[in-house]
């Protein structure tokens, strides 16, 4: 993990933070110096979670977990009580909750199209406009020669652009997600807060039911997607990196085992 310059007093909310991408953002803001509200949809796997994340980050972490549902009205509210109450303050809010279900369109019940886009579209909805006013007092008084301020990160996926079968759901749900964290940037900026989508492509995960070990030899870690959302907090307030893709380097099947570059003459 970088070595990072410390955000001292900083508070960063990661939603779906007990596992994958979440987990590895968490521990990365840890790491960097900030207080992190990790959440999952079950509290003892929340707590559990931030207790093994202070024992693994070498400096004096903070870190909280708390139980949130993203498609419950109250659950949310809470949420943002706790982080109002128990932190006083909101930097960095990472959007991480997600789910997927992958069904062809004749085979998709209704109710499993609601549940992913309740999750992974109203949900982030939800949660910016429960914790927004706490992240407007934060971009209030940011400084512009210093990293932050007040940064929203949603974590999209490349199934935003690019469709997919069986993905009737799933690509609904991450291709509104970038039409609204791109519609939240033009409301916010003028008001100091940055909001930016970054879409991994094949992440090593145990996401949607898969092994986490299937692909590790080429699909991008947690890690990497991590350190993408560190390095948009890390930027100075002025800069905004509104749209990350990342994508594996070497995917398989892409090109012949023998390809090569033409010499250059």
């Amino acid at each position: 993990m970088p070595t990072s310059p410390p955000l001292t007093g900083q508070v960063a909310l990661v939603t779906g933070g007990t596992r994958g991408i979440g987990r590895a953002v968490a521990a990365f803001l840890l790491d960097a110096g900030l207080r992190v509200v990790l959440t999952g949809t079950n509290r003892e796997l929340a707590e559990a979670t931030a207790a093994q994340l202070r024992e693994e980050t070498p400096t004096d972490a903070r870190a909280h977990g708390v139980s949130c549902d993203v498609t419950d009205d109250a659950s949310v509210a809470g949420l943002a009580d706790f982080v109002r109450h128990r932190c006083g303050r909101l930097d960095v809010l990472v959007n991480n909750a997600g789910i997927g279900i992958y069904r062809p369109t004749p085979e998709l019940p209704l109710e499993d199209f609601r549940r992913v886009v309740e999750t992974n579209l109203i949900g982030v909805f939800r949660v910016t406009k429960a914790l927004l006013p706490l992240l407007l007092d934060a971009a209030a008084t940011a400084d512009n020669d210093t990293p932050s301020g007040a940064t929203i990160v949603n974590i999209g996926s490349l199934a935003g652009r690019h469709p997919f079968r069986g993905g009737a759901a799933y690509n609904a749900s991450k291709f509104g997600l970038v039409g609204l964290t791109e519609a939240m940037m033009l409301d916010l900026r003028d008001a100091g807060v940055r909001v930016t989508t970054v879409m991994p492509g094949s992440v090593a995960t145990g996401f949607a039911g898969r092994s986490a070990d299937d692909g590790t030899e080429w699909k991008l870690s947690p890690e990497d997607v991590a350190e993408a959302v560190l390095g948009v907090v890390l930027q100075r307030s002025q800069a905004l990196a509104s749209r990350i893709e990342l994508r594996p380097s070497r995917p398989p099947g892409k090109r012949p085992a023998d390809w090569r570059l033409p010499k250059q003459t």
